[in-house]
């Protein structure tokens, strides 16, 4: 953690991540500020690139989401031109949730958020129609979600 954060700026983004619906009143409470500081320190760190954005996390599966699948991904080419195109091609799916350029056996790897195999199946078929190079494909069905959580280990 960067010195230039505080015990006052990491207990404030430990509890923002958890919860981002938190009032000032509440969270300067919660780290033991009154609220104009506190809230000096959160549009500081809004500034300052910390603070990235706030959303709220959605069920997948009260939205008939719940099936995520982790596509590896090799490919024939590794030029700079076919990296941009490909990366602005999955970026259009929005059934991709996640996007990571790798090092080891595979090149990429995606989480793709789907309601079931048809769905995925479908997602597959307009992925390999829009992109070329791609040399191999693996898919890995998440049977159950051990753990999820968006928050960082802020100690």
């Amino acid at each position: 953690m960067p010195s230039k954060l505080d015990g006052f700026d990491r207990h404030i983004l430990f509890f923002l991540q958890r919860d981002a619906a938190l009032s000032i009143k509440e969270l300067a409470e919660a780290v033991n500020l009154s609220t104009t500081p506190c809230w000096k320190r959160v549009k500081r760190l809004t500034e300052n690139g910390y603070i990235r954005g706030r959303v709220a996390l959605l069920d997948p599966e009260k939205l008939g989401l719940g099936l995520s699948v982790f596509v590896q991904i090799k490919t024939q080419r590794h030029d700079r031109g076919w990296l941009e195109t490909f990366a602005e091609t999955v970026m259009r799916f929005e059934e991709v949730v996640e996007f990571y350029r790798m090092s080891g056996e595979w090149d990429y790897m995606l989480r793709v958020v789907v309601s079931d195999i048809t769905a995925y199946d479908a997602f597959y078929k307009k992925l390999i129609d829009s992109t070329e190079g791609l040399s191999d494909i693996s898919s890995n069905f998440a049977m159950e979600q051990i753990k999820y959580t968006t928050a960082l280990p802020i100690s």
